[in-house]
């Protein structure tokens, strides 16, 4: 049996059912597509103990916009996307109190680098409170992978958060995706924050409440697909048997679109745009342009 990995919710939602013979509803779990900005949504609620049992997550809300009108060059989709992202970020902060943005990932790495490019496009304010009365304090933090610093994003970000003192904190990271089609092509945001790797395998300390003692809000995209995922998902396609298959080389490999680094870089404008206008709702898209020129 090839193991199949995912972060997405909505996809641990759609492979529960299916293991269970396409049933219409999971127990513990309430889940409904619905549309913003002309962009389909699926909201994915995990309610008690049975739903995280079912799906694998903990108790929370999970939002997935699907952005593949990005790729499509659709009229105003840069917009309507950021728009989109905001109007679902907006409702899962606190509404005053300073925020701390913490971008995940290895800047080196194109398909990790989602969370520390997004800094690039975030309005940080923490140190302009006499220049900007009227503007929301945001701090911004990269969050350096263990490899290289020795240390886990969970340790810097709540290093950071004991000085901010913040009312909530946004972690932001590449995501594992089940399904070729959602990479680069979905937005996931939640209220139950993350556990960086977990979606390679390679799981990390957790981000959430429970640690930091604020709301924790993740914003992620996927951006990899397993070998053993992707196998699955081509066989699928083609009619083939996976249960036929003695073994696959490549364990522990991923795969990422050819075109990731234009991807990434869109994306991360995106993301730091639309918590931008999440938390600065007096601003509009092209002032952001202005200000972060």
């Amino acid at each position: 049996m090839l193991s199949i990995r995912t972060d997405l919710a909505a996809e641990a939602h759609q492979l529960r059912r299916e293991s269970a013979g396409n049933v219409t509803s999971l127990p513990g779990v309430a889940a409904r597509d619905e549309e913003r900005e002309g962009l389909p949504l699926t909201r994915v609620e995990v309610l008690d103990g049975a739903g995280e049992a079912a799906l694998g997550k903990p108790r929370g809300v999970y939002l997935t916009l699907d952005v593949s009108a990005l790729w499509r060059r659709e009229e105003d989709v840069f917009g309507r996307t950021v728009r989109a992202a905001a109007e679902l970020l907006a409702p899962l902060l606190p509404e005053e109190g300073p925020v701390l943005a913490a971008g995940l990932g290895n800047p080196a790495m194109t398909a990790d680098a989602l969370g520390p490019r997004m800094l690039d496009h975030l309005l940080v304010t923490r140190h302009l409170g006499e220049v900007l009365p009227g503007f929301r304090s945001v701090s911004g933090l990269g969050a350096g992978v263990l490899g290289s610093t020795g240390m886990e994003a969970a340790e810097w970000v709540r290093g950071a958060a004991d000085h901010v003192k913040p009312s909530a904190v946004v972690v932001v990271d590449a995501l594992a995706a089940r399904s070729l089609d959602r990479l680069c092509s979905t937005i996931q945001i939640s209220d139950t924050g993350l556990i960086p790797g977990s979606g390679v395998g390679n799981h990390r300390m957790a981000l959430n409440r429970d640690g930091l003692g604020v709301p924790v809000i993740s914003v992620g995209v996927p951006t990899v697909v397993s070998v053993e995922t992707a196998a699955k998902d081509l066989l699928a396609q083609a009619g083939g048997d996976e249960e036929k298959i003695p073994g696959i080389r490549g364990r522990g490999l991923f795969v990422t679109p050819d075109n990731i680094d234009v991807r990434v870089r869109e994306l991360a404008k995106v993301v730091g745009y639309a918590l931008d206008l999440a938390l600065q709702p007096g601003l509009e898209l092209e002032d952001l342009e202005a200000l972060l020129a």
